[in-house]
Parts: structure tokens; sequence; C-alpha cells
């Protein structure tokens, strides 16, 4: 549970974390390396080796992985409702932003001081070169609670399914990856879906909208750049001290921007004067953060298990629940066209976890 506890304390964004994956093998004169490659979405991770989860049929590991499953739901369930909850009645997604990346930073630094977990040994060149993920991860967790704030969670979710659109996009730009013949197929009712559900969201207004779609473009720059970087190994530097590492420079690369932007709105003071309810304020806010961390964490557990494809297309499943329960929750009215949209929207996503793993033939 101390590697559950601590990874929950410091695991990336809504919708889509980095994850980060040590890749050791020779590199230009035998140098081993620790890889960081971003999780924003997971339909986009590129190749790995099959991981099934239950080898033999082992009933003990399927249970295990079901419950996993269950567990990165839950969490992206509570997330998505008490965060819009808060966003609905505070309007400063800044703070709400800050907020989530402070409740890691509180509990990775107690963790560290308290020796539940060994602090990292990292020199100055290894955080020059996590910051650009830093900088982009807290960019694309801060469009997105911008979106949240604006429009239904449904349609947040909607237009984030539009990921795989950006994934593509950028690699063939920046990292001349040609996506094949299925790929640009299956992107097409991705796109279109998109524009059927947003002619008849009831919550339809552009600065939600392009606030998704510039996460979406933040996330997936990130996954760019994580191609490009590589980090000296260090034995304390494993996947759960980099994700804390992440957590703490997002905090301190968003603190100073939000005092500047907002000033200090959560106070008992400001909210009081608003005629907010401190009480339901702070435990939503609480509740938010925490399940920010851990359904991003199990997630990590979950992709161990299995291999990119079938994490994609769990990832899939879990927009299908994010998007259903947050439309009987908070009662969002939905017409046809909005939900067919919706529904193509999705079995493009699932088409797009499927084809990518056909391969080109080579000449």
């Amino acid at each position: 549970m101390p590697a559950l506890l601590v990874g929950v304390t410091a695991a990336g964004p809504l919708g889509s974390p980095p994850r980060f994956s040590r890749r050791t093998g020779n590199r230009g004169g035998g140098r081993r390396g620790v890889s960081l490659s971003g999780r924003a979405v997971p339909e986009s991770t590129g190749g790995g080796s099959d991981k099934e989860a239950a080898p033999g049929g082992d009933l003990l590991q399927t249970l295990l992985l079901g419950s996993l499953f269950g567990l990165w739901y839950l969490f992206n369930i509570y997330f998505n409702i008490y965060n819009k909850q808060v966003l609905k009645v505070f309007q400063f997604p800044l703070t709400v932003t800050l907020l989530h990346f402070s409740i890691g930073t509180f509990l990775v630094l107690f963790m560290w001081t308290t020796n539940l977990y060994k602090r990292p040994k990292i020199s100055p060149m290894q955080l020059a070169a996590i910051l650009p993920l830093a900088l982009v991860h807290t960019m694309g967790n801060l469009f997105t609670n911008m979106s949240l704030g604006r429009v239904a969670v449904s349609f947040t979710h909607t237009i984030k399914a539009k990921e795989p659109f950006f994934s593509a996009l950028l690699s063939a730009l920046f990292l001349e990856e040609v996506p094949t013949i299925w790929v640009i197929l299956s992107l097409m009712p991705i796109v279109g879906g998109v524009a059927l559900a947003s002619l008849t969201e009831a919550s339809f207004n552009w600065a939600g909208f392009w606030s998704a779609m510039a996460s979406n473009l933040t996330f997936q720059s990130r996954n760019v750049l994580s191609k490009k970087v590589m980090v000296k190994k260090e034995e304390s530097l494993d996947n759960i001290n980099l994700f804390s590492i992440i957590t703490i420079m997002s905090f301190f690369l968003l603190a100073p921007v939000t005092l500047f932007v907002e000033g200090i709105k959560i106070t008992p003071t400001y909210l009081e004067s608003v005629g907010l309810n401190l009480k339901q304020i702070y435990l939503r806010s609480l509740v938010a953060g925490l399940c920010f961390h851990a359904y991003q964490q199990v997630s990590d557990m979950i992709l161990a298990r299995v291999s990119p494809v079938t994490h994609s297309v769990g990832n899939c499943v879990k927009r299908v629940v994010v998007i259903v329960t947050s439309v009987l929750f908070f009662r969002t009215p939905v017409s046809p066209i909005n939900a067919l949209g919706t529904g193509v929207v999705l079995g493009g996503v699932f088409l797009y976890s499927r084809v990518k793993r056909i391969k080109p033939k080579s000449a």
C-alpha cells in the first residue's frame, strides 16, 4: 500500500496523466536512461509488448485486475462529480488546479520526510529535462478545469475524446510518424462526432469548447516532448518519485500565476463573503484532489499488467462510464443528436485503439 499511497499524491492529469516508464538499454555508448513517456491518453500509447494480466488464467490475478479497473472508474467518477460541484460555485480554475497539485505536494513531502518512501537523488540536469513535461502537464490540467467550469462534464469528455486526432497530427508533424490509412479512417468519426455533439449541446459555449481543445493539444504535446527526453537513471528515481517531482514542479509553476491572476480566493473570509459553504467547498476540493491523483496511479498499475491496446480499450469504456454517470448525476439534458455524436466519437476512439496495433508493411 505505501506505493499506491505515494502514487496517489503524485500522479499526473484528468483524462490523461503522464506515464513514466523505464527503458534500460544501450543508447549511444551504452548509457542507460529513464524514458519519460507521456500517458495523457492511453489510446496514443505506442509500442510496448502485450502483457496480459492473468497468465494461465489465474483467478486471483483476474480478480485483482477487475478490482483495479473498478477503482480506476470509481475514482474518475468521484473526481469529475466533486470537481464539477466545486467549479460550478467557485469559478476560479487556477485556484482549483493549484489545490489539486498542493494536495499531492503536501503528501509527497510528508512521505519523504517521514521516510515512508525514499526521497530521490536528482541532479539539476534531470530537473531541467523534466521541466518541459511539468509545464505542459500543468497547462493541460488547467485547461481541463477551465472547460469543466464552463460546460457539462459529459461535453468536456466528449471533446477530450478527440485526443487521438491531436496525437496523430503532432506525431506526424514533429516525429515524422506517418499514420496508417486505418488510423486516418478511425479519426474521421472522432472529428465528425465532436462536431455533431457540439451542434445540440445545451451547455455549449466557446470558452469551454476551446479550453477542452487546448487541453487535448497540451497533453499530446507532452507525449511528443516525452519521446525526445531521456533522463540519466538513478536507483531512487522510479516511477513514483518521477510522479512526485512532476507534481511538485507543477505546484511551483502554477502558484505565482494563480496569485497574480486570481489572488487568494480560498480563504474562509472570502468564501463566506460570497455566500459559499466552507465545509462543502473544502471537503469536495479535498476529495477531488485525492481522486485526481488516485485514478492516475491506478491507471499505471493496470498498464503494468495489461497490453497498451487493452488499456486503451479500458480507457474508452471509462469515458463512457464517466459521461453516463455525470449525465445521470447532474441531470444533463441530452438531445438525440447530441447522444448520437457522443456515441460516434466513442466508437471512433474504440476503433482507433484497435487499429493502432496494425503495423504498416515494411518495403
